[in-house]
């Protein structure tokens, strides 16, 4: 079994993320990259301490960046969960206590 560190990288906080942790209770976080949703669910659940109700995935598909004058790169491809929480349940340290 992985341990739950390896598989939450870091938490995302944005205008959207914090817009939907406010509304619909729902938390973004980096997450490796073959991570499946019951391993996610499992992490958060481990970590945090709260129950999960729902994980939705998305694969972040890398971009064309310009490196020098006329070079191009692109940036790395990396997975993003969603994780909404059961009613009542909160993660306080995204909520800055």
């Amino acid at each position: 079994m992985k341990d739950p560190r390896d598989i939450i990288i870091e938490p995302i906080v944005t205008e959207k993320s914090v817009h939907l942790r406010d509304t619909h209770n729902q938390y973004a976080f980096k997450v490796a990259i073959n991570a499946t949703k019951p391993e996610i669910r499992k992490a958060v659940e481990d970590l945090f301490k709260v129950k999960v109700a729902d994980v939705k995935v998305i694969n972040v598909k890398p971009k064309k960046r310009r490196l020098r004058t006329r070079k191009f790169g692109y940036t790395s491809s990396w997975k993003k969960a969603y994780v909404r929480l059961k009613e009542g349940d909160r993660i306080p340290i995204f909520e800055g206590a």
